[in-house]
């Protein structure tokens, strides 16, 4: 299906841009987004990949995905029942769905893009989605996030008055997403259409296939030192410290004895100062958690592994590796992508629709206000983030209205889909993606639906 949404994109770009008058723009825009496609984001990508496949293979060799994936298995089981449930893709998805919980966007991508390699070494047939995959990009393109941080952020900057105030309304609106659109996915995943075709012959020579997903069987319970009474009391000091730090950020006010204590003459500063922790505690504690739980994670996988005989920094160094290989294959679905997206946006195509839809979707009480927003945020998250922005600090609206409420709930409910599905299948080869696109569109489409509906329940 990516083929021909991919070829509809250029060929509507260069229509319109050549009856707009924008065919210039529309060419300069092109070579510059694909300049940026590699040297903005894919490089970037790499050393972001390179730390967190690395924790990722300190968690593996430690044994905590094993321990992560039996504790989830009854749940895991219905969701991808392709998948051995000793298999450290199991592992890699949960950890990749708790990053994006909780807003850790630099930490989710990379977890995801080794949930998609383990999940390739499964697949049959290596050029096409398989159903555990399309699901995993289903619940990563609706995944429930606990604090939309970056709504929040820029709701502050314009002066709301109250910027957590939506946190609710998109929390249940990116829950009724992912709903349907891991429902929807297990529905197209039974039509004839989009049932796969014969799996690749065991001498198949595809270089991309075999060089991606050599054949690997389920990763064993590695032979670990066991966790003695001293080296359990190390991890409790550890997590004590850490909730020491919490406790100092969530309540800095009522730990100044813990500076008098060390002798120290340092104080603490109030972080969230536009959250008064008596009357928002519950939000405040997210946001704290947010904050430290990287922190965390860099401390204690590292920490965990040790104690469980596993050499650190060997270990970390060869899942380090991986990004890099990595990378290189999601640049030419990057560049794909991007460049044909920045050509709509420059023929003036998203304009157009704006134009020509708004006064239709007012019947329904649908802002026209929004909709180059919802337009946008399938295709690229930086401008949507843009008119998102503007949005908010228009005169006439301003962040406290019910219009910029609805903006921030869609934002923080949503995902750039077709970004997140050329990354992750690109990081494969994937070029057959089945039912993949219509998944997560329709996840996406409950969450804009629910986010204006629950708005205007809670704050009409």
């Amino acid at each position: 299906m990516l083929n021909w949404i991919w070829l509809a994109f250029l060929l509507i770009a260069v229509v319109v841009g050549g009856f707009t008058g924008q065919l210039d723009a529309l060419t300069k825009g092109a070579f510059e987004t694909a300049k940026d496609a590699v040297m903005g984001i894919a490089l970037p990508l790499t050393g972001l990949m390179a730390v967190w496949l690395g924790m990722m293979r300190l968690a593996e060799r430690g044994g905590l995905v094993q321990i992560i994936a039996r504790v989830l298995r009854p749940l895991l089981r219905r969701l991808f029942p392709e998948v051995p449930a000793d298999h450290p893709a199991m592992g890699a998805m949960v950890m990749n769905m708790a990053a994006n919980m909780l807003g850790l966007g630099n930490a989710a991508t990379p977890l995801g893009l080794r949930a998609m390699l383990l999940l390739q070494q499964l697949n049959p047939r290596k050029d096409t989605a398989s159903n555990a995959m399309v699901t995993f990009l289903a619940i990563n393109t609706a995944s429930i996030q606990l604090l939309p941080t970056t709504a929040i952020s820029y709701l502050i900057l314009a002066g709301a008055h109250d910027a957590t105030s939506f946190v609710p309304a998109a929390i249940l609106a990116t829950t009724c997403a992912l709903i349907c659109g891991v429902l929807m996915s297990k529905f197209l995943e039974r039509l004839p259409i989009f049932r796969p075709g014969a799996p690749d012959l065991p001498e198949s020579t595809s270089d991309t296939a075999t060089a991606i997903a050599e054949p690997s069987a389920p990763l064993e319970e590695p032979v670990l030192t066991p966790l003695t009474a001293g080296r359990q009391i190390a991890l409790w000091a550890h997590a004590l410290v850490f909730a020491l730090i919490f406790l100092v950020i969530y309540a800095p006010g009522n730990m100044d004895c813990i500076p008098r204590l060390l002798h120290a003459s340092w104080h603490y500063a109030e972080l969230f100062p536009d959250m008064p922790m008596a009357h928002k505690p519950f939000l405040r504690a997210l946001r704290t958690f947010s904050l430290i739980a990287v922190p965390w994670l860099l401390t204690f996988l590292p920490l965990y592994a040790t104690l469980r005989g596993v050499k650190v920094y060997e270990q970390f160094t060869d899942g380090a590796k991986e990004a890099f290989a990595t990378a290189t294959r999601i640049i030419p679905f990057l560049v794909a992508m991007l460049v044909s997206i920045r050509m709509l946006r420059d023929a003036g195509v998203i304009q157009a629709l704006t134009r020509y839809l708004g006064p239709f979707l007012a019947h329904f009480h649908f802002p026209a206000d929004l909709l180059p927003m919802v337009l946008l945020r399938p295709l690229s998250g930086s401008a949507t983030l843009g008119v998102f922005v503007e949005l908010i600090n228009r005169p006439g609206i301003g962040p406290d209205s019910l219009t910029a409420k609805m903006a921030a709930t869609i934002f923080g409910s949503t995902e750039t889909t077709f970004y997140v599905l050329t990354v992750y299948f690109g990081s494969v080869a994937i070029r057959k993606t089945r039912h993949a696109v219509l998944a997560g569109l329709t996840a996406d489409t409950v969450a804009v639906i629910a986010s204006i509906a629950l708005c205007r329940v809670l704050f009409s």
